[in-house]
């Protein structure tokens, strides 16, 4: 019986490890979805960066109330967010309320990030819905970085360095985001978009 209860314990220690390290590497990637740094998601969740660190880390077992703060500042489910990879399904389903959001500093536009968190590092697509006017203002992203905007409804102008191009219903823009861009509704009527961010692509020459 004290084997088999040191074989449980030490199970449950495994189990636990495995869940951890899934859980921090589940935040980091909602956190650089979010293009947030530390400091800004510590200030968001009231959780300190340093705790947010270790837990990326995998160097801290957090608390239940912990990983909820968390999850409310990166507006996904506490459910999501525990996911283990071990037990995924071969077809994996997010409701509307497991979606994030990201709003654009005018309100106007809305992108769901629809795409897979485990690829954000490196691969990312919204779900764009935008009112007439809209505006969405991005920093550069990494060196060699491309998006590419295919509007699906209304019409979209896309800005980088200084040029400047149109798409409407049915067409495709892409571009340079490894400079600052930005990317308006224009016209009368409400836009509708995916965008896919490819991230340190082969630099265009």
């Amino acid at each position: 019986m004290a084997v088999e209860g040191r074989e449980r314990v030490r199970g449950l220690e495994a189990g636990a490890q495995e869940l951890s390290g899934q859980l921090g590497k589940t935040i980091q990637r909602l956190r650089k979805a979010y293009n947030l740094s530390l400091s800004e998601l510590a200030e968001q969740s009231g959780v300190a960066k340093s705790i947010i660190s270790q837990i990326e880390r995998n160097e801290t077992n957090p608390t239940l109330a912990t990983i909820w703060r968390l999850s409310q500042a990166l507006d996904v489910s506490i459910e999501r967010v525990l996911q283990s990879t071990s037990d995924d399904p071969f077809i994996e389903k997010s409701s509307r309320g497991d979606t994030p959001i990201l709003v654009s500093d005018d309100g106007r536009m809305r992108l769901a990030i629809i795409g897979w968190i485990k690829t954000v590092e490196w691969l990312q697509w919204f779900d764009i819905s935008a009112e007439p006017g809209a505006v969405l203002e991005s920093e550069a992203h990494q060196r060699g970085s491309i998006e590419c905007l295919s509007v699906r409804a209304g019409e979209f102008e896309v800005e980088v360095a200084g040029s400047l191009q149109r798409a409407r219903a049915g067409e495709t823009l892409r571009y340079r985001c490894d400079r600052p861009h930005t990317v308006r509704c224009i016209g009368d009527v409400s836009g509708e978009a995916t965008m896919v961010c490819i991230l340190k692509a082969a630099v265009m020459e």
